[in-house]
């Protein structure tokens, strides 16, 4: 698809010489850039963010702990403070 955008010409003199160094085109360096962008932007709005941050250990879960149920999992947890 065509599309016309206006750029600022430093930006767009800076893109022209980055595609030049990367042996590529304009185009192929603002696919890149755009498809970047838009997996970041992906990647922010994760649930991972947001939620819960894994930390993972050698071993396994201790004895007794079972992340399945929510019930056991408090009484475990209070057990140990």
């Amino acid at each position: 698809m065509k599309t016309t955008v206006e750029l600022p010409d430093e930006l767009l003199i800076a893109a022209k010489t980055r595609a030049v160094e990367t042996r590529s085109t304009l185009r192929e360096l603002i696919e890149r850039g755009l498809r970047s962008e838009l997996q970041r932007a992906r990647r922010d709005k994760s649930p991972a963010r947001d939620g819960i941050q894994w930390v993972t250990v050698e071993g396994g879960l201790p004895p007794g702990l079972d992340l399945r149920d929510r019930a056991s999992m408090n009484d475990w947890l209070r057990r140990k403070r």
